[in-house]
């Protein structure tokens, strides 16, 4: 697949950042225009209205958890170890995309609801295989939430009260004794 123009990538980063810094309301089609560097024309040949913009943002999305899956599945220290590491909130795409779809869902837009369903489904069944049962599944899927959510609390990219290095290792290993098959 070739790689989409680098306009339409700026006015999506741009969207992005807006989602995050203000929220919703202020993400207007002007706003995002103004931010990416061109003009609302150029915005429009891109997007054609603001539900084509935020449809392109659930797009990428979707493309991050699928390189997402990838790496948890191939992952050298194992699915569990991957998942609950990456979990800590980098401020790297998936990261700005997740933030970015949240503030469309809080702001009551319908498609962005299932599209952060659909993302916690799908890191479900990638994690599946390596859960005894279902409680065990929620064990990684929850103690995964808990340590992002905790890393967000600070906010400003700053790393919030997560594990860290032998603390992080060992709470891995607690979740994979209490998961694993």
């Amino acid at each position: 697949m070739s790689r989409p123009p680098r306009a339409r990538e700026s006015v999506l980063d741009a969207f992005e950042t807006i989602l995050i810094d203000d929220g919703e309301r202020a993400a207007t089609l002007e706003a995002t225009a103004r931010a990416a560097g061109v003009s609302k024309g150029g915005l429009l040949y891109h997007f054609a209205s603001k539900d084509a913009l935020e449809a392109g943002v659930i797009e990428r999305l979707q493309a991050l958890v699928d390189e997402d899956i990838a790496a948890i599945t191939t992952a050298p220290e194992g699915p569990i170890a991957y998942f609950l590491r990456s979990s800590a909130l980098e401020n790297d795409p998936l990261d700005r995309a997740l933030v970015a779809v949240s503030r469309l869902a809080q702001g009551g837009h319908t498609p962005a609801s299932a599209a952060l369903r659909r993302v916690r489904e799908r890191w479900g069944e990638a994690m599946r295989p390596h859960a005894k049962d279902d409680a065990s599944l929620d064990l990684i899927l929850l103690v995964s939430d808990g340590l992002y959510y905790n890393n967000a609390l600070k906010g400003d990219g700053i790393a919030g009260p997560v594990p860290r290095d032998e603390a992080m290792d060992r709470l891995i290993a607690l979740v994979e004794r209490a998961a694993r098959r």
